[in-house]
């Protein structure tokens, strides 16, 4: 007899395990099932071990430039190896704690691998064979993994992903990236300060497209400082493995150019997972490679939901969490708060990191909104010279008729950290002037939000 749930949820990481714990804490019986380690990827391959792997770069950097604070080593080198293991201990720890959590929320986990059957059924194939389990409500959280180009193979060993990216047994002496979303620049930034020459190939025309450009171009700038090749506009036409290692050839205004390198990191994007989970059986709706939901991510199925990355973007570990939290609100009937989509903070965990909320300026042109803009740069911000990071800025777009928040963007050390009081700002139809008059502490990184709310009406104190 299959085991019955109220709920079973079909993945474990942000979203698969946050909609577990909801769902626990709302009484239902609840089960997980997750085919490797609780936590995903972005626990385990992702988010919380690559943001170890650039802290050691961080702090590798600070010490490269320790003379400059007085502080003098020499023969300061990198223990690769060691640096490995520590991202992947913190990545175990992290799991470990996501095992403590289900115990204590009485969640169900079920290691294996997942189907759909028909009747609201699921079938879990184990080492040791196969169980089914049934559930009032089956919930998709199969996450996405990285993409590639038509026209490239991934080998896992000379063209790699991310996740060959976090597990090299050297650093290499050179690496290309294709593609410079928020991935590509951590890699690049990553080995880059440890050695590599690194050349990073992006289609569009800026790197980290999705950001606001003159944020994007602090980032260049300071890779490009440290010795990194960037080309814009430029299409990769192949990705070869040779004899050395690899070699990219890429198409710029109608030439043919290329690149060798030891390694190729594709940083492309990511694709659902949705194939052979039984979708096509139970003929739940899919586009553009992502399972089509609603309001409350239902399927086009009854009693089949889908959260996260599997549904299509953004795809972010933080929006596949809340997801995972209103889906099972909603089926308690608990009519949870819709989730804003246009409040969605998105980071890059570089340095200079880069943050931001809400429309770029170059949207906010072709939407044709009547704006005004404040910024108030890092050179002038007392906390941020002392620290020695004055590369960066806060660029707040406002409306200019009410001063609502129509976007917010952040360059520099604690970006990643800031953007959450913007976003709330944003949430909570704070206007330019409440940033402006709320009084932030001094000295700190945060007062350049209040002085970059002021600028916008050239009431900024500071420049």
């Amino acid at each position: 007899m299959a085991s019955s749930f109220d709920v079973v949820v079909i993945g474990g990481g942000p979203g698969g395990y946050v909609a577990a714990i909801r769902a626990a804490q709302l009484g239902l019986k609840t089960a997980v099932i997750e085919r490797d380690r609780l936590g995903g990827i972005c626990l385990n391959w992702g988010c919380i071990p690559t943001k170890a792997l650039l802290k050691n770069a961080e702090i590798y950097d600070h010490l490269m430039h320790g003379a400059e604070w007085g502080i003098k080593a020499d023969n300061i080198t990198i223990d690769f190896d060691r640096v490995i293991k520590r991202s992947r201990g913190v990545a175990d720890r992290m799991s470990s704690g996501i095992d403590f959590l289900m115990k204590k929320n009485k969640v169900t986990p079920i290691i294996g691998t997942a189907k759909l059957l028909k009747g609201n059924k699921v079938e879990v194939t184990k080492k040791d064979g196969k169980d089914v389990v049934e559930a009032k409500h089956i919930i998709i959280a199969t996450g996405a993994r990285a993409r590639s180009l038509p026209n490239v193979t991934i080998d896992g060993e000379k063209i790699i992903t991310s996740k060959e990216a976090m597990f090299l047994k050297e650093i290499p002496k050179s690496l290309a990236v294709v593609g410079a979303g928020a991935i590509g620049i951590e890699f690049a930034y990553f080995y880059a300060v440890l050695g590599t020459k690194v050349t990073v190939i992006e289609y569009m025309d800026t790197i980290l497209p999705v950001e606001d450009r003159e944020c994007s171009a602090v980032v260049m700038k300071s890779l490009k400082k440290r010795g990194v090749n960037i080309i814009t506009g430029a299409a990769v036409k192949s990705v070869e493995k040779t004899a050395k290692g690899t070699k990219v050839t890429y198409e710029i205004q109608g030439k043919a150019e290329t690149v060798e390198a030891d390694k190729t990191l594709m940083a492309v994007g990511v694709t659902g997972n949705i194939e052979n989970i039984g979708l096509e059986d139970l003929k739940v709706e899919t586009a553009k490679g992502a399972i089509k939901v609603d309001k409350d991510y239902k399927t086009n199925v009854p009693g089949i939901y889908a959260i996260g990355d599997v549904n299509g973007p953004p795809w972010l570990a933080h929006v596949a969490s809340a997801e995972g939290v209103h889906c099972i609100e909603a089926i308690a009937g608990k009519k949870p708060h819709p989730i804003d989509y246009s409040n969605i903070p998105g980071c890059t965990y570089c340095q200079p990191q880069i943050a931001s909320v809400g429309l770029t300026e170059d949207k906010c042109k072709e939407q044709k909104l009547d704006y005004k803009v404040g910024k108030f740069p890092f050179i002038a911000s007392g906390k941020a010279v002392a620290a020695g990071e004055p590369d960066g800025m806060v660029k707040i777009i406002f409306g200019k008729k009410y001063g609502e928040i129509l976007g917010a963007h952040i360059v520099g050390s604690e970006a990643t950290e800031m953007i959450a009081e913007l976003t709330l700002a944003k949430a909570m139809e704070g206007t330019m002037e409440d940033i402006h008059h709320t009084i932030h502490a001094h000295p700190t990184f945060s007062e350049a939000i209040m002085e970059a709310a002021g600028a916008a009406d050239g009431l900024a104190i500071h420049i």
